[in-house]
């Protein structure tokens, strides 16, 4: 079952990837202080992704954190290496953390996974943006289709 407005942030050890470095965290102490923007894409380095969802936050981080957010990450169910490459790729610095799921377990255990074996891309995120206060989901919005409208930084600004 997927994460609703008032459940805990699933707990499962994934790689942060911040300021060029790489270190094993787990999500339930990661994203469990404060509060936190999360929000999940379907691959590194796909076209909307990179072109359009992980720099709208790059770009409006510090418009987010304005608003009190203490931490913004993205998730992908890839692995720290490509995770790695990404942000270099994509020049960031501290604005987002990367999180690397590789085997896909904090979508799987946020009920968040996506079956794209369709695309040979096969377990993957679906695409969603979450605000988190200490822990708890206070706002959970998963794209219907393809495209970005409710995910955007713009929306998650919007709902700060």
């Amino acid at each position: 079952m997927a994460v609703t407005v008032g459940s805990r942030i699933p707990d499962v050890k994934v790689v942060a990837v911040e300021n060029g470095s790489t270190s094993q965290v787990s999500t339930g102490e990661y994203l469990g202080s404060g509060k936190v923007v999360l929000f999940g894409v379907p691959g590194a380095f796909t076209p909307t992704c990179s072109d359009y969802h992980l720099p709208g936050f790059v770009i409006r981080a510090e418009e987010i954190r304005a608003k009190g957010v203490d931490k913004i990450a993205c998730v992908s169910v890839n692995d720290a290496f490509v995770m790695q490459a990404w942000a270099a790729s994509q020049n960031i610095q501290d604005e987002v953390a990367l999180l690397a799921d590789g085997n896909g377990d904090f979508a799987r255990a946020a009920g968040l996974e996506l079956d794209g074996s369709g695309f040979g891309m096969g377990l993957r995120n679906q695409r969603y943006a979450m605000i988190i206060e200490d822990g708890v989901v206070t706002s959970v919005a998963v794209e219907p289709g393809g495209g970005l409208s409710v995910s955007s930084a713009e929306s998650v600004l919007a709902n700060l």
